[in-house]
C-alpha cells in the first residue's frame, strides 16, 4: 500500500512540470497572437497604393489631365504647328503619370493660365475644364498652401528669381538697381513683391511671354521671374536678351498642385520619391539634361536651376514584406 502511494506521488511530480510547461506555452502563444493581431490592425490602417488610387479617384479614369504652361521654352511649350507639348514640366508630367498607372498616350496636357493654377482649371478648345494635376512652374509658398484648392507635392525643381534685360543693358546685380524702372512680370508671380519692394514699377501680365514685346520696344526695362523660366527665352535669342543674377539665396521650389486631393498628393510624392532614390531611374536627370542644361551657357553666370532633384520625404504605404524586399531602394 505504501509503495502504491509512493508511485502515485511520483507520477504527480512527474506530471507537474509538463502541466506548467503547457500553461506557459499557451500563455506565450496568446500574448504572441495578441501582438500579431495588434500589428496586423495597425498595418491595415496604412493604405496601399491601390487604396490611394481608389481614394484619389483614379480608378477607371481613361486619361490623366495635367495643366501646364504653353509659352515657356524648355519648361512648358506648345509647338504652334504640331500642337505638341514639350519641356521639363512635361517630362515630369509623364514621370508622375506613369507612376499613377497611365501610359503616355493617356496623359493629356492642357494650357493653364497663371491665375487658374490654384483653381485647377485649364483651357480645352476654348472651354475651361478641371484638371487632375497642375505642373506649371508653381512655386510652393505658405500663402498658396493655405488656399483650400491647393495641395503641393514635395518640390520637383529648385530655381531662384532672376532678371532678364535686352543685351547691352548695364549689369543688374541687385533688384535695387531697377528702382524707378518699369519691370514686367506675371501678375500672380511671387517675383512681383521683391521687385516692388526694391522700388521698381511693376507691370503685371497673364503670361510671361506677354512681357517680351514691351521689353523689345523699350516699354519695359526688365523682366523678372524664376531663372528656369527666363533661361529658355535667353537661350532662344542670346543676341537679344541677357540674364542677370540678382543674388537671391531663397529658392523658388516648384511643386505639383493636386487640388486638395490628399491621396493624390501622396501618390505624386511616392512617384517623386522613387524617382529621387532609385539609382536606376534617370528620368529626372534625362529631363534636366534635355531641356535645362543646354540653357546654362547662355544664362551664365546666372544659374538656371539646381541640377539635382530635391529631397522627397518617404511616403508610407502598405506592402507585403516580399514586395518591400523586391522594391528596396538604395538612396543616392
Amino acid at each position: 500500500m505504501a509503495d502504491d502511494e509512493g508511485d502515485q506521488a511520483g507520477q504527480r511530480k512527474r506530471r507537474l512540470p509538463f502541466s506548467r510547461t503547457a500553461r506557459l506555452t499557451a500563455w506565450g502563444l496568446a500574448v504572441a497572437l495578441i501582438i500579431v493581431a495588434g500589428l496586423y490592425l495597425w498595418w491595415q490602417r496604412i493604405p496601399s497604393v491601390d487604396d490611394l488610387k481608389e481614394e484619389a479617384g483614379l480608378k477607371g479614369k481613361p486619361e490623366l489631365l495635367i495643366g501646364v504652361m504653353d509659352d515657356i521654352p524648355g519648361v512648358g511649350y506648345r509647338d504652334p504647328v504640331t500642337g505638341r507639348f514639350g519641356g521639363f514640366d512635361i517630362d515630369i508630367g509623364y514621370l508622375v503619370g506613369a507612376s499613377l498607372g497611365f501610359r503616355p498616350s493617356e496623359v493629356r496636357f492642357l494650357p493653364v493660365e497663371n491665375e487658374d493654377r490654384n483653381r485647377m482649371r485649364a483651357q480645352d478648345h476654348g472651354h475651361q475644364v478641371q484638371v487632375d494635376l497642375v505642373i506649371a512652374t508653381y512655386s510652393v509658398t505658405p500663402e498658396r498652401e493655405a488656399e483650400r484648392s491647393v495641395s503641393f507635392s514635395a518640390p520637383y525643381l529648385d530655381t531662384e528669381q532672376s532678371v532678364m534685360t535686352l543685351k547691352g543693358h548695364a549689369p543688374v546685380q541687385d533688384l535695387s538697381d531697377l528702382a524707378g524702372k518699369t519691370v514686367c512680370t506675371i501678375s500672380t508671380s511671387t517675383s512681383k513683391y521683391p521687385a516692388a519692394d526694391a522700388g521698381a514699377k511693376v507691370a503685371g501680365k497673364r503670361k510671361i511671354s506677354e512681357c517680351l514685346p514691351g521689353l523689345r520696344s523699350g516699354e519695359y526695362d526688365a523682366v523678372t521671374t524664376d531663372a528656369a523660366i527666363l533661361a529658355g527665352f535667353v537661350a532662344a535669342e542670346p543676341a537679344v536678351f541677357a540674364h542677370h543674377d540678382v543674388g537671391f539665396s531663397t529658392p523658388e521650389s516648384w511643386g505639383v498642385n493636386t487640388g486638395g486631393n490628399e491621396a493624390l498628393r501622396k501618390l505624386v510624392n511616392l512617384a517623386l520619391y522613387e524617382s529621387r532614390n532609385d539609382p536606376d531611374d534617370k528620368r529626372w536627370e534625362d529631363a534636366y539634361d534635355r531641356y535645362l542644361r543646354p540653357e546654362e551657357a547662355a544664362s551664365s553666370p546666372q544659374p538656371v536651376a539646381i541640377d539635382k532633384q530635391p529631397e522627397v520625404p518617404e511616403v508610407e504605404v502598405r506592402q507585403w514584406p516580399w514586395e518591400r524586399l523586391a522594391g528596396v531602394i538604395a538612396p543616392r
